[in-house]
């Protein structure tokens, strides 16, 4: 499952309001790397001011669990958004989920470290039978490819 996540901050003069928001990820993304049994897999950020934040997760399911556990860091902090943010414009917050099911996907990596999903899953090398796209599909349609 893929999930990303990032905020806008409307009113740059207004410090107080999203400097709070912008410091309860990196909380949350420690925490989850510390916990594996979370289903949290792994994140890239992506650049720019805020970043964009795409997490990797076994499910929804896992997801969903983190984001109403009591006793992790996610849920102080989206009670302390809607306490003091809420729907008033200071700061915008957005989500998108993606289901995504095993194999039905495609990642290239040339000349480049582990990144993305590189970062959390099995990296195979796109030569032989999986040199060109045709062919993994091919190949992942019998079965025989990741």
């Amino acid at each position: 499952m893929v999930f990303l996540i990032g905020m806008r901050i409307n009113r740059w003069w207004k410090f107080h309001k999203w400097i709070p928001v912008a410091k309860a990820m990196p909380k949350m993304l420690i925490e989850l790397s510390q916990k594996p049994e979370s289903g949290f897999l792994g994140f890239q950020m992506f650049g720019g001011l805020p970043p964009v934040i795409m997490q990797y997760w076994k499910s929804f399911e896992h997801l969903e669990a983190y984001a109403k556990d009591r006793n992790g860091a996610h849920y102080p902090a989206w009670k302390a958004f809607n306490t003091k943010i809420k729907s008033n414009g200071d700061v915008g917050i957005w989500h998108e989920t993606y289901k995504v099911k095993a194999g039905e996907y495609e990642c290239i990596y040339n000349n480049m470290p582990k990144y993305g999903l590189g970062k959390v899953g099995e990296l195979v090398p796109a030569i032989g039978n999986r040199e060109y796209a045709a062919q993994r599909v091919v190949l992942k349609n019998h079965g025989n490819g990741n």
